[in-house]
Formats: structure tokens, C-alpha cells, sequence
């Protein structure tokens, strides 16, 4: 091992903590252990995770780490170019290219995120579980037992080893077993209907050793090519009874995160610990009177905070809590672009959660340079592009060639690097990451569609799962999603060309902009592309990216309005029965971008009864038999869960295109609606107040000098702490103010 554990006495100062409890009502808390793993307390740091369940009358901790990988390539690159996919289409002659491009994802079992091990404590003689409660607020799992006997669980927020510890035992020796995943030969578990993929052991990995001392087990598993990973559990007996314990993950590719050192004269890493998640919720809060919303936004934030750290591997679809089934994960773990990544990532710029957005940056930035490589291997051209499936080390990995070789992901990706850059207005990652990133895709993109008869088409359109894996996937013509996406990057290529200094590049991207077709609309708002409208229930929102994500449409402007409604209309026309539980969360953005409250909020109703498991995790399918969606299956996936938060956001504050608007999209039967810290593009902190119905009062903070241009939620108002007429009002209805480096304004309701 990389790290040598000490067991800390760190679950001895539990007792010691003082929060105000103001996050209680938010806690999970149950009256047993759940016996699914997809039901269990999560716990995570960004690098390690843990599900705290029962299986087989065994408290069982299901272990893992992000960054455990096979990466082994099924997938043969060299086989596969655009060009070359482009003659096979016009060709008629697709099941060529299915079977290169996609058979390999199907057929291997590799390459794929690995579960570690679980581990397991019998407690049997501990009677029955009278309570399971997750306290979100310093994510600490407890358990009581009928005879009194507690159990304490957490992984240390930024350190790199999970606590457990068991207390009142009396005379009940409980030690922890480790129980090792079928990697070698042996039969596959019953199926659970989560979208499992084949047994463990197609792997066809050596069998582990397992290693057993006094108060230690370490477990050696081989897995590919010379690499291996390690699981190691220590613990300890106390003179009054207590037994605890840590363990922590490593493998012989990658650093862990730093340990947190500690004595029992010097138990520091629970205070450590505690710090961070006060630090984390301090950052911005909400009040909302729909009990059922507000809990599951919690719920959301918390999750937040454990799949995403500074040195952690970007959130994958199931992120630290791979399933514990002895099966590949649900489309094996991996890093999905053409939807997952990105929507995994929307609430954390409103959220203020500046720092967990930067672990997708972080991680696009990391595996550039493989990028740039793939993009002129397959594309054929410089700049760059991402694969829509692809592994932690940036390698392509197949599948539906249509969205795992999409010619727009970098432009979605894109929208990252810009938000990180626009919420915070920080000029250095300006210069030197999203500047750079988003050249280089529009450069890629220049130079992979032509130009003819002034405009540009892309040689392949295509719009995420339309006509499935058919030839008839590919559109000769662009579609709206690939169109939106382009025209988003190119409008973002020249914004930040002029922030950097770039005049000529910014008038190079502004006319390459113009070169874009007009979008495909008509009667029922957005085709999906020419010729082709939306004629039954589909799950991914592709032809309205413009709506939202993209913000290339306001609802204020007459003709953005028309296309925006009758999408929408359309929309509620086919109806949601090939919808999964991401779907009603992006829904919910899309209504609250139009205004639409009451609908934006159904959504979000919709996807916290029926879509979630008893613990909050987003499981695709309608978990009530189908009351909203023929898809009644349980895979976990995570993006559902956080589109889901910034779905309650978009509610409260929208960052639209050069303004910041204030309870855009809040029910009149909402009376009572409060936000903290909310953050909007141009680094402002917002915070509002809505009382008896009536907003009372808006406050910002300027994070660094700009010009603010907000939309107040009342006609007339007092503005404090500037200078009188300092603020202008246009006719738009936009306020405009300058606003200095840490000063506020705060806007009262003038009760016209």
C-alpha cells in the first residue's frame, strides 16, 4: 500500500459535534437496514465511496474507489475514421461500421469502472436495528441495535480512509470479514433488473489473496496487464468495549488522496472531517414550502459532496458507489458525454459550488492531449474533439457510433470551461483553460464541417438516440441538437476571444457564427431535423438544447417565445412514456426557462416520488409500476439526481444570456421562498426573500467588479448601499448597475 493506515481514534470525539441541526429534517433515516444495495447510506470523498446495507443478515459496506479501472481496449481506433463512416452511409452499407464501432462495446467486457470488495460484520447477536440514520450535515452513518450496541460510519472528506466503529458492545466480539468480488471463475449473482452488465468474472482476473492478521486484513487483487489493487482494513480494541476501525483503497497506478494524520493526544481528522462539510453547505442554502422538493435538493447536495474533490476522477454515472451485484456496472460505469457527465455537473455553478464543478474541467483538461490525438486519428483534422463514451484515461470506447463518436461533444463540453469562467470571472482560468479549450474546439469545428453556398453543414448530423443504432440514425443535414451546440461554440469562441485580447479571432468566430444555417422550426417548435418531427415519447431533450442548456433563446423575445411554446406543447402532445427519470429532471429546467412554474415544478415532483429509490439514488425507471414511464427497470445513475437540483434552481435564479433574473419561475402558491448565496454569471451572490407571497427583497454581491443587469421580482424599488441613481432602468425591464470588487447592493420592494 501506498499509504500506511493508523488507526486514528477519530470516532471517539463524535459525541463532541455541535451543529445546529438545521439539516436534520433532510437526514435519510430509516427504522432498518435497506437489503438492496441501490437502497444502502451512501457515504463518499470524491475518490472513495462506501454503501452501508444488509445482505444476508450481514451489515455489509460495499467498497469502492473512482478510480478503479480495466482499461484494457476493445475497441480498435484504427479501424474507424469519419470519412470512411460517411461512404458507408451514403453507401447503405452500415453494418459495416456497426460492427467495428459498436459489436466491441457489447461483446467485451472490458474496458469498465471495477467495484473493490465489501465488507462484512455479523450482527446477529446485536438484535434487531431500532434506527439507520444518515446525518447529511457531517455525512456520518449511525446505527442502533436492540441490545444498545451503536455503529458509527464515515469516509474522511478529504483524507483517503473510511472510519467505522461499533460501541456498548458489552461481551459481542464483532470484527469485520472481507468479502472479495468474483473476479476469477464462478457463477454470475441472480440479476436485480438494474441494467447489469455480464459477471465479474468474464474479467478472467487471477484469483485475489487474502491476508489476515490479529486486527489487519489486506486483500491483493490482480486485475490486467501487471496492475493490481489493494483493500486494507485495520482495527482496534478499546478498554471500555469499542471496536474501531479504517479502511482505505490503493493501486499501483495512481497516488491516494493525502491521509489525514492524527493521535489520540491529537484527534484532529473528525474536526478536519467536520470542517469541510460546514464549509460545504455553507456556501449557499434554500427554503422552499414543497417538503418533498426541498429534502430531495438536499439530498442532491449532499451527493454533490461526496462524488466530487479536488484530485478525484470526474463523476462517472454511478461515481463512487459502482454496483455491488457481481456484474459490471449498468453500462459499465463509464463516462458518458453525449448527456451524463454534463447534466451531472448543472447544479454546481448556481450552487455555488465553484470547486466541485472543476473536477469535470479538471478531468477534460487532464485527458486533452488524448483528445487532440483522437480527434485527428478520427476526424482527420486539427482542434479538438471528446469521445460521448469514453474511459478515465480518455480513450473512446465505442458503442452507438452516432453518440460515442458525436462531432459535437467538445462543443457541449465546452459549455463547462465557459460557465467556470463566467461564474467566476476568474481571468487566470480564462487564459489558461477555457480560453484554449474552447479555441480548440471551435477550431476543430471550423475545420470539420463546409462551406457551401455560404453556409456550413456538418457531413453527419445526428440527435442523441433517435432512430436508436440505425443508419437511419445519421442525418445527411444538420439537426437541431448538433446545430445548437455549434452555434453555442462559436458564439462562446468569440466571447472569450474578446476577453482575451483576441479582436481578430473574435471577429473570425462572429462570422464563422454567421455562417450557421437557422434552426429547424415550424408548427411544433423544434424538428429534430429536416423533414422530421418529434412523433412519440423520447427521453433526452436533444432538439431543444437551445432552451436549455444553451440559453440561445429567451422567452422575453417574441419569436424565441412562439418556437419555445409550441416545443413544449409538442412535448406534452407525445407525452412521457419513453422518459426516464432524467428526462422530467431536464424537463423541469426547460418549463422554468419559459416561465412556466407550476409545470417546471410537477416535474420535479414527478421524478423525487416515482423515479429515486428510497435513499435518493436516480434509478432511470418508474419505480411505481409505470405510472409516468414504460420503463419500470432500476439501473442507478447519477445525472438524473443533480439535473434534478439545478431544476430547483433554475427556479429561484437564472443566469440568461447577458442578465440575471430573480424568482423567474416561482409557483403563486409558493408564499413563503428564500435562497442564500446563489451564485449567477459575472461572479454576483444572489440572495432573495419571498414573504406571503409577496418578494420583499433582493441582495448582491459583487465577488469582482462588473456591471450587474438583473431582473427584480417587482416593478418598482429601493435600491441601498449605492449611490442614488446610480442604478438605471431600461426598457426591457433589466436594472443596470456598476457594481465594485466585494460590494453589495441590496434591492427592497418598492410596493408600487
Amino acid at each position: 500500500m501506498k499509504t500506511k493506515i493508523t488507526i486514528l481514534l477519530l470516532l471517539l470525539c463524535f459525541s463532541t459535534v455541535s451543529f445546529a441541526q438545521s439539516l436534520k429534517p433532510y437526514n435519510l433515516s430509516f427504522p432498518k437496514l435497506a437489503n438492496k444495495w441501490d437502497e444502502a447510506m451512501p457515504l463518499g470523498n470524491g475518490m472513495l465511496g462506501v454503501l452501508i446495507w444488509e445482505k444476508n443478515n450481514k451489515l455489509r459496506l460495499s467498497l469502492d474507489r473512482a478510480d478503479l479501472w480495466d482499461e484494457r481496449k476493445a475497441l480498435d481506433i484504427s479501424k474507424l475514421n469519419f470519412k470512411w463512416v460517411e461512404e458507408q452511409v451514403h453507401k447503405n452499407n452500415y453494418a459495416a461500421v456497426q460492427k467495428v464501432g459498436d459489436e466491441p462495446y457489447d461483446t467485451s467486457p472490458y474496458p469498465t469502472k471495477l467495484p473493490a470488495a465489501a465488507m462484512e460484520f455479523d450482527i446477529a447477536k446485536l438484535g434487531k436495528v431500532v434506527s439507520n440514520e444518515l446525518d447529511i450535515e457531517t455525512a456520518l452513518n449511525t446505527v442502533k441495535f436492540e441490545n444498545g450496541a451503536i455503529f458509527n460510519c464515515y469516509i474522511h472528506a478529504v483524507g483517503a480512509q473510511g472510519y467505522f466503529s461499533f460501541e456498548n458492545l458489552k461481551s459481542t466480539a464483532i470484527l469485520p470479514a472481507l468479502i472479495v468480488h468474483n473476479y476469477s471463475n464462478g457463477l454470475t449473482e441472480k440479476g436485480d433488473n438494474s441494467h447489469a452488465g455480464e459477471g465479474l468474472q468474464k474479467l478472467g482476473y487471477a484469483k485475489g489473496t487474502v491476508t489476515n492478521t490479529a486486527n489487519s486484513i489486506r486483500y491483493h487483487q490482480p486485475t490486467y496487464q501487471g496492475h493490481y489493487y489493494e483493500v486494507l482494513v485495520q482495527w482496534k480494541k478499546t478498554a471500555n468495549g469499542k471496536i474501531i476501525g479504517s479502511w482505505t483503497i490503493s493501486d499501483d497506478k495512481t497516488a491516494t488522496l493525502p491521509a489525514i494524520s492524527a493521535t489520540a493526544k491529537e484527534p484532529t481528522g473528525w474536526a478536519t472531517h467536520s470542517k469541510w462539510w460546514k464549509d460545504f453547505w455553507s456556501k449557499s442554502s434554500i427554503v422552499v414550502p414543497d417538503q418533498l422538493i426541498q429534502k430531495q435538493y438536499y439530498l442532491e447536495m449532499y451527493k454533490l459532496g461526496c462524488v466530487a474533490r479536488k484530485g478525484a476522477p470526474a463523476i462517472t454515472l454511478q461515481a463512487v458507489w459502482t454496483a455491488d451485484n457481481g456484474s459490471l456496472p449498468p453500462w459499465k460505469g463509464d463516462f458518458h458525454n453525449d448527456l451524463n457527465t454534463q447534466l451531472s455537473y448543472w447544479p454546481t455553478y448556481t450552487a455555488n459550488r465553484l470547486a466541485e464543478g472543476a473536477t469535470f474541467t479538471d478531468w477534460l483538461w487532464k485527458i486533452r492531449e488524448r483528445n487532440l490525438n483522437y480527434t485527428k486519428q478520427y476526424f482527420g483534422v486539427a482542434g479538438l474533439n471528446v469521445p460521448g463514451v469514453i474511459t478515465l484515461n480518455g480513450d473512446p470506447m465505442g458503442g452507438w457510433i452516432q453518440y460515442s463518436f458525436s462531432p459535437t461533444i467538445s462543443a457541449w463540453t465546452s459549455q463547462h470551461f465557459y460557465w467556470q469562467w463566467k461564474y467566476s470571472m476568474d481571468d487566470v482560468f480564462l487564459k489558461t483553460r477555457a480560453y484554449p479549450y474552447i479555441h480548440e474546439a471551435a477550431t476543430y469545428l471550423e475545420n470539420i464541417t463546409r462551406l457551401k453556398g455560404g453556409k456550413r453543414t456538418l457531413p453527419l448530423s445526428s440527435s442523441p438516440e433517435f432512430n436508436d443504432n440505425s443508419i437511419k440514425a445519421w442525418f445527411l443535414s444538420w439537426t437541431n441538437y448538433d446545430l445548437s451546440l455549434a452555434k453555442f461554440l462559436f458564439k462562446a469562441a468569440a466571447e472569450v476571444s474578446k476577453a482575451n485580447g483576441k479582436v481578430e479571432e473574435n471577429k473570425h468566430w462572429l462570422e464563422i457564427l454567421n455562417q450557421l444555417p437557422d434552426y429547424e422550426t415550424n408548427e411544433t417548435g423544434f424538428a429534430i431535423a429536416n423533414g422530421l418531427n418529434l412523433t412519440s415519447s423520447h427521453r433526452h431533450m436533444s432538439q431543444y438544447m437551445a432552451i436549455y442548456p444553451l440559453d440561445l433563446l429567451d422567452v422575453n423575445h417574441e419569436k424565441d417565445k412562439t418556437i419555445i411554446d409550441n416545443s413544449l406543447k409538442r412535448i406534452e402532445e407525445i407525452g412521457t412514456r419513453a422518459w426516464c427519470g432524467y428526462s422530467f429532471s431536464w424537463m423541469a429546467s426547460l418549463y422554468a426557462r419559459a416561465y412556466q412554474a407550476d409545470k417546471a415544478v410537477k416535474q420535479l415532483e414527478i421524478f423525487a416520488s416515482n423515479f429515486c429509490s428510497p435513499n435518493s439514488f436516480h434509478l432511470n425507471g418508474d419505480q411505481k409500476g409505470g405510472q409516468y414511464s414504460d420503463f419500470t427497470y432500476r439501473p442507478f445513475t447519477l445525472e438524473g439526481n443533480f439535473a434534478f437540483a439545478q431544476g430547483v434552481q433554475e427556479l429561484l435564479l437564472q443566469s440568461r444570456n447577458g442578465y440575471i433574473q430573480v424568482f423567474p419561475a416561482v409557483p403563486r402558491s409558493w408564499k413563503d421562498v428564500t435562497f442564500n448565496n446563489l451564485r449567477a454569471e459575472g461572479a454576483f451572490l444572489v440572495s432573495g426573500n419571498k414573504e406571503n407571497g409577496v418578494p420583499t427583497k433582493v441582495k448582491v454581491y459583487a465577488e469582482k467588479a462588473g456591471v450587474l443587469r438583473i431582473k427584480l421580482p417587482f416593478k418598482t424599488y429601493v435600491a441601498k448601499d449605492v449611490p442614488a441613481g446610480s442604478v438605471k432602468m431600461g426598457d426591457d425591464g433589466i436594472a443596470e448597475v456598476n457594481l465594485k470588487k466585494q460590494q453589495t447592493i441590496v434591492f427592497e420592494n418598492g410596493y408600487e
